[in-house]
C-alpha cells in the first residue's frame, strides 16, 4: 500500500497566517490543511498520511500548549512547530520539553521553517513506520499459544530444546513442534531474529513462566 502525500497541518487564528504558510509550504511540494483554533482542529479527522503541526502558542479558547497536551493525552503526537508573536523564555522551554521540534517568533525565516517542517514530516514517517511494524509484530505474537510463547522467550535466553523440555516438564520432541511453530507464526528467520523480536515486545524468559505459574 502507497504512502499517503504528507500533509502540514496548521492551527493558528490569524487567516492571514495560515494563506502565508500555504504559500510557503507549496514552494517544497507539500499542501497545508488549515485550522483557525485547537478545537476546531480537534473535531476533525486525522490525516492517514505522515504531518507535521504548525501551531500558534495563544489563541483563543485551548492554547496551542493546551493543544499539545492533549495530543499527548489521547496517544497521537504529532510533531509540533510552535509559533508565536509575544512568547517568553518558560514558554519556549515548557514545549521544548513536551517534545516540539522547534519555536519560532514571528516573523521568522522561511528557509528555518522549511528545514522544521521537513524534519517533522521524516519523524512522523518513522513513528508511522515503527507503529505499524509494532502492530504486525504483536499482531503475530497474538497468535502462539500459551505453551508456545513459554519457549518463544526460553528460546531467546539461548536454552536448547533440551533444557527447555526439563524446565516446562514436557519432552524434547514436543518443544522441538512448539520451536517450529513458533518460528512459522513469527516469520522469524533465525534465532537472533526471535531474540530481537522478543526485545521489541519486552518479552522475557520470566515473563513467560509467570504465566505459567498463573495458570497451574
Amino acid at each position: 500500500m502507497s504512502e499517503k502525500p504528507p500533509i502540514v497541518i496548521v492551527v493558528d487564528d490569524d487567516l492571514s497566517f495560515r494563506n502565508m504558510l500555504s504559500r510557503l509550504v507549496g514552494t517544497i511540494g507539500l499542501k497545508t490543511l488549515p485550522f483557525a483554533s485547537a478545537e476546531e482542529f480537534l473535531a476533525a479527522p486525522l490525516p492517514d498520511g505522515p504531518a507535521c503541526l504548525v501551531l500558534d502558542v495563544q489563541m483563543p479558547g485551548l492554547s496551542g500548549l493546551d493543544l499539545q497536551r492533549r495530543l499527548t493525552q489521547g496517544g497521537r503526537s504529532f510533531p509540533i512547530i510552535f509559533t508565536t508573536g509575544h512568547g517568553d523564555i518558560p514558554m519556549t522551554v515548557e514545549a521544548m520539553k513536551a517534545g516540539a521540534i522547534g519555536f519560532f517568533s514571528k516573523p521568522f525565516r522561511n528557509q528555518e521553517m522549511i528545514d522544521a517542517i521537513k524534519e517533522g514530516i521524516a519523524r512522523d514517517r518513522e513513528a508511522r513506520k515503527h507503529s505499524g511494524e509494532m502492530a504486525d509484530l504483536n499482531a503475530r505474537y497474538q497468535l502462539l499459544t500459551a505453551r508456545e510463547r513459554e519457549v518463544f522467550a526460553l528460546v531467546t535466553t539461548g536454552a536448547l530444546n533440551k533444557q527447555i523440555a526439563h524446565q516446562l516438564g514436557t519432552s524434547e520432541r514436543t518443544i522441538k513442534a512448539h520451536r517450529a511453530h513458533v518460528v512459522e507464526k513469527m516469520q522469524a528467520d533465525s534465532v537472533a531474529d526471535l531474540v530481537r523480536m522478543a526485545d521489541r515486545l519486552g518479552v522475557s524468559a520470566s515473563e513467560g513462566m509467570e504465566e505459567r505459574t498463573g495458570r497451574s
